[in-house]
Parts: C-alpha cells; sequence; structure tokens
C-alpha cells in the first residue's frame, strides 16, 4: 500500500462493530458496466495488497493480511458484491474477537475510496478500453494452445488397500497412546483432538498417495471409521492397562464402562457425572472429525492438482471455458498425447481440486 493510502487510512473515521465475527457493510450505486468496475476492483486490490482468493461472475473476494514478528496472517475479508449498480462492499474480521475497534469500517470505506481515486483517472473511452480488457482476460483471449502438452506418467490404478492399512495401523498406535495418556490425567481437550485428527489425516495422506485413491467419500468413511477405532480402542486399552496394573479382579469391558458411567467424569473438583462424560466424549469425537476432515480435504486437493501438469490443467480448463463439454475435451486431451481414460479423468479431478482449493481458501 502506497503511503497516501496509508495516510487516507488513518484519517477515516471508524464504526464500532461486536458480535462473534463483527462485520461492516456498506451500499452505493455506480454508472460503471460490472465489466468495468470489478476491472477498477482488481486494480483497487492491488493497489492496497490485499490477496484476491475468489471471483465469479459478480463477485469478488480478497483478504488483508498483516506480518507480526515474522508471522503473517488474515486480519479481514472484503468481498464486493455487483447487482445491477448495486454495490454491497463487507468486511468481516477473521480472528476470534467479538469487537473489531472499527477496522471493518475502515476497510470498506478505504476501498470506496481507492476505488473513487482510480476511477476518476480513467475517461469513457478509457473505460471501454478497460472493459473490452476485462472480457479478454475473462475469456483467456490472450491464451495461447499448446501445439504439445507434457506426457502423462505411468497410468496407476487407484486402489483403497493403502489407505485402509495405513490408517488401521495408524489408529492403533494412536489409541494406544491416547490410553496411556488419559490415565495419567494430562488429557488436554481440543488439543489431542487436533494431533489425532491431524495424525488419521496425515496417514490417508499416504493411503492416497501411494494407492492413487481419490473417492473423497470413501475417505471421509475411513476417516470416521478410523476416529471411532482410536476413540473405542483408547477405551479398550484403558480397560486392561487399569486391570493388570492395579491387579483388579478381571471384569468384563460393557462392566467397565458401566462402571465408569457412574463414576462419572470429573473436573477439577466438580463432577459433572454420566451425561458430562459422554458429552465429553461427543466433544471429543466431534472435534477430532472437524479437524481430521479439514486436513484431509486440504491433502486430496493438493494430490488431486500436483499430479497433474499446469500446461493440461489450463489447456482443459480452456477447452471448457470455450464451450466444450466432457466428451469434446476427451478428444481433445486424445489428441495431445493423454489417450487413456483414467489420465483424462484425473484431470478433470485436477480442475475440480482447483475449484476446491479456490473454495477453501474463502474460509481458512
Amino acid at each position: 500500500m502506497t503511503p497516501d493510502y496509508k495516510e487516507l487510512e488513518k484519517q477515516l473515521s471508524k464504526t464500532h462493530k461486536f458480535g462473534f465475527t463483527p462485520k461492516y457493510k456498506y451500499e452505493f450505486r455506480t454508472q460503471l458496466s460490472e465489466k468495468e468496475f470489478f476491472a477498477i476492483t482488481n486494480k483497487v486490490f492491488d493497489e492496497l495488497e490485499w490477496d484476491i482468493v475468489y471471483i465469479d461472475e459478480h463477485s469478488v473476494e480478497a483478504k488483508r493480511k498483516t506480518k507480526n514478528l515474522g508471522i503473517t496472517k488474515y486480519t479481514e475479508s472484503i468481498i464486493v458484491l455487483y447487482n445491477y449498480g448495486n454495490i454491497s462492499v463487507k468486511s468481516e474480521s477473521l480472528g476470534n474477537e467479538l469487537w473489531d475497534n472499527g477496522r471493518n469500517s475502515k476497510r470498506v470505506h478505504l476501498f470506496i475510496e481507492v476505488f473513487k481515486d482510480i476511477e476518476n483517472n480513467y475517461n469513457r473511452e478509457e473505460l471501454n478500453q478497460l472493459e473490452k480488457e476485462q472480457e479478454a482476460k475473462d475469456n483467456w483471449d490472450d491464451y495461447v494452445v499448446p501445439t504439445e502438452l507434457p506426457m502423462p506418467k505411468a497410468t496407476k490404478k487407484p486402489t483403497i488397500v493403502f489407505a485402509v492399512v495405513i490408517t488401521v495401523l495408524t489408529s492403533v498406535i494412536l489409541a494406544f497412546a491416547l490410553a496411556k495418556i488419559s490415565l495419567t490425567g494430562n488429557y488436554i481437550l481440543i488439543l489431542f483432538e487436533f494431533i489425532i485428527g491431524t495424525a488419521l489425516a496425515f496417514a490417508l495422506k499416504f493411503g492416497i498417495k501411494f494407492g492413487n485413491y481419490t473417492n473423497f467419500i470413501k475417505l471421509r468413511t475411513i476417516l470416521i471409521i478410523s476416529i471411532l477405532t482410536v476413540f473405542l480402542g483408547n477405551q479398550i486399552f484403558q480397560y486392561n492397562m487399569i486391570l493388570m496394573e492395579n491387579n483388579f479382579e478381571r471384569i468384563s469391558f460393557f462392566e467397565f464402562i458401566k462402571l465408569r458411567f457412574e463414576q462419572g467424569l470429573t473436573i477439577k473438583t466438580l463432577n459433572v457425572g454420566g451425561i458430562g462424560l459422554v458429552i465429553s466424549w461427543l466433544f471429543q469425537l466431534g472435534f477430532t472429525f472437524a479437524f481430521g476432515y479439514m486436513h484431509l480435504t486440504r491433502y486430496l486437493i493438493n494430490y488431486t492438482i500436483d499430479r497433474i501438469p499446469r500446461e493440461v490443467i489450463d489447456f482443459a480448463y480452456y477447452s471448457f471455458l470455450k464451450g466444450k463439454n466432457e466428451q469434446e475435451v476427451r478428444k481433445e486431451l486424445t489428441c495431445m498425447g493423454w489417450r487413456d481414460e483414467q489420465n483424462q479423468t484425473e484431470v478433470f479431478e485436477a480442475l475440480d481440486g482447483v475449484h476446491g482449493n479456490n473454495e477453501m481458501n474463502r474460509t481458512v
């Protein structure tokens, strides 16, 4: 951001907002066409050094980032929506704050002021030219169709075996480690769910890679089963450890669970009973799945994109952009040396991965 815009930002008045995710919204009208408006909007984001994370036909979203102590993080998400000349600009906090200290209103009005500043530098003829340039950009008119593409790697038949075996082994190891930690009383809620969910997703990452397996529905099912395996295995290992270490009379596992339920859960000096114990188990399962799901999705998206050369992804995207259907794109890929049906399907999965990556960038 230029010094002038930094100074302008300091001078803007604040409107304080409160909420679980504080946000501020402002609307105005413009005489610009949609193409002209978004062409200037892109320049605004570039001037303000806000990262564009999502674009569609009628809106664009960017995120403002800051760097403190060498750590870069996003602080606000700015969404600009065009609806027949009606413009909506919304800024929403991305942190855990309940009060934004007026920062969201500053982002919105800074965008509007910079937008007007850039708009005033264009006359009608220049705006028409800007619209044509934006249309050319959106339509990939400058894209040069290659005469050849990088050749595909040897076809690797997808198999779910690696994902199952690696995840089962990881689940058992995690269940044993978790049982040992739980018996010491050093269990930390959320932290251990994060570790377990991440570890299981990481195990699935290797299963995906070694097995070239990308069926998300089945991978998600494996994740759920593995989480349940860790949870149940943790209880079974605790059951056996307690009986062995204390030389207690042998009881059945179900009697052990019944006793645990009767004793309830004690948090410091407060016993929240059996219901509290069950609720804590549900929280553990829920948090573990949330963390595991998030990492699994990211790993799968990265894998589907990384295994296909960027030139091939761009070529397929350009073909779809020009109105060709799936069969026509498959023929185009065949002419370029990508004859195997599985290789072609992997190209389409890469395109889905690019879209999914864009969607995830909006939520991170």
